[in-house]
């Protein structure tokens, strides 16, 4: 492994950096649901009197989300919040996604807002002021069908300001293959031409553990194309989701993780946030629980066992 020294600053160091020290690669994928909440938070708020529904609803994620961010400090390196769910609730909602970014990061968490944006111009530069600037996310999850001048006001706080950006180059959903796998006349699929377009776009990003601060979506759904991508994508940290509720095991991800058992990071949501729905008791400690298991099933499937 190469020797890592701590900047405080450069997203691909501080999250290797994490996976050592917590000896974990587990992403916390924050996606409140409430119908899937638990019965004792919901019925803590219903009875109570809210201007509106969506209030409530903001009131019920507020302290579903605060314990989950204390219950698994021991166990996840970071959290990916989903903000779909945040901006149904509207300005209310919008509201809790940046406490929710400045609660999880004041725990130690690295925060990566999953908000999938892109565009061009003044509103591509826009949203990265929103998510990264003043919500305070360290990473992002970007589009890149627009290409490089979509992705430029990323990409550039990557280089000079040490945020994380992760571009989407194959997903998780059955469908992908529609668009990603499509094979181009120069040879290769799309998604292939993405990622070679990453190497591009991460250049000039790297950290002193050799990762750089541009990074790339690989679902675990597809494992045979994302052992591909690792070795296509030497020093590109992957954000990996697909892990549990989509289908994709600890043992299908070996071939994610580079010759050290390290630069990659696996998303769960609902199998960790609704565990309790599993595990009967108290649904904190089921979740714990669930984190857990997947901590160590990933830290053997990366070989550091």
């Amino acid at each position: 492994m190469t020797e890592g020294r701590s900047t405080g600053e450069h997203f691909a160091d501080r999250l290797l950096e994490a996976i050592e020290t917590k000896r974990s690669h587990v992403v916390v994928g924050l996606d409140p649901d409430y119908a899937l909440l638990p019965p004792q938070i919901r019925a803590a708020h219903e009875q109570a009197r809210y201007a509106t529904e969506e209030e409530m609803k903001v009131a019920c994620y507020r302290d579903f989300l605060n314990a989950l961010l204390q219950s698994l400090r021991s166990e996840a390196i970071a959290v990916k919040i989903q903000i779909a769910y945040f901006e149904a609730l509207g300005a209310r909602g919008y509201g809790l996604y940046e406490d929710v970014v400045a609660a999880a990061r004041d725990l130690g968490y690295l925060v990566i807002a999953d908000v999938k944006r892109g565009d061009i111009g003044s509103t591509a530069e826009a949203y990265a002021h929103a998510h990264l600037d003043v919500a305070g996310a360290d990473a992002v999850t970007v589009n890149p069908y627009f290409g490089a001048d979509g992705l430029e006001p990323f990409l550039r706080r990557a280089r000079e300001e040490g945020k994380g950006v992760f571009v989407l180059v194959k997903t998780s959903n059955p469908s992908s293959a529609e668009i990603q796998d499509l094979d181009l006349l120069s040879g290769g699929p799309v998604y292939g031409r993405v990622a070679d377009l990453v190497n591009i776009w991460g250049a000039g990003s790297e950290g002193s553990w050799g990762y750089r601060a541009v990074g790339a979506v690989v679902g675990g759904t597809h494992p045979g194309q994302g052992a591909a991508l690792r070795t296509q994508m030497p020093g590109v940290p992957l954000l990996i989701p697909g892990y549990g509720a989509q289908g994709a095991r600890a043992e299908d991800l070996s071939g994610f993780f580079d010759g050290n058992g390290t630069g990659a990071v696996v998303n769960s949501a609902r199998a960790i946030l609704y565990a309790y729905r599993n595990h009967p008791g108290d649904w904190k400690a089921a979740a714990l629980r669930e984190a857990q298991e997947m901590r160590a099933a990933l830290w053997e499937a990366a070989g550091r066992v």
